[in-house]
């Protein structure tokens, strides 16, 4: 078997860097570790940490093709975060205009939580622990 350790990282791709900074920053508060601009791909790379734990690379690149959301695509379908409190993680979305979906309960944990997106409209979760 194969001892894998733990997931490293999640690379997106986005087509506006400073709104995707912005909000990945700013509305969701993850932490920046490094950033770094690569003039030979004119392209962006921001590395993002919840909680001190490296989590997301976000690149940026010029002109990327939108990424099917809807009818869902094969492939990744959506990222989660968990929330202690998943009413609290709405109000804070909401206060940054950032609509979400109605709040639904986890037919086989009873956790509650909800989907919103991001700038680009890749999916994302709160997911209440």
């Amino acid at each position: 078997m194969l001892p894998l350790l733990g997931l490293h990282h999640v690379a997106l791709i986005c087509s506006d860097y400073a709104a995707s900074k912005r909000f990945y920053t700013e509305v969701l508060g993850l932490e920046i570790l490094a950033e770094t601009y690569r003039a030979a791909r004119d392209s962006h790379k921001l590395d993002l940490a919840v909680n001190g734990q490296y989590v997301i690379e976000l690149f940026s690149f010029p002109s990327p093709p939108p990424r099917p959301s809807y009818p869902e695509a094969a492939g990744l379908r959506h990222l989660a975060f968990a929330v202690p409190d998943v009413e609290a993680a709405i109000r804070h979305l909401e206060a940054h205009n950032v609509p979400c979906e109605p709040v639904r309960t986890d037919e086989l944990t009873g956790r509650r939580f909800t989907f919103f997106s991001d700038p680009d409209g890749l999916p994302l979760e709160f997911y209440e622990r």
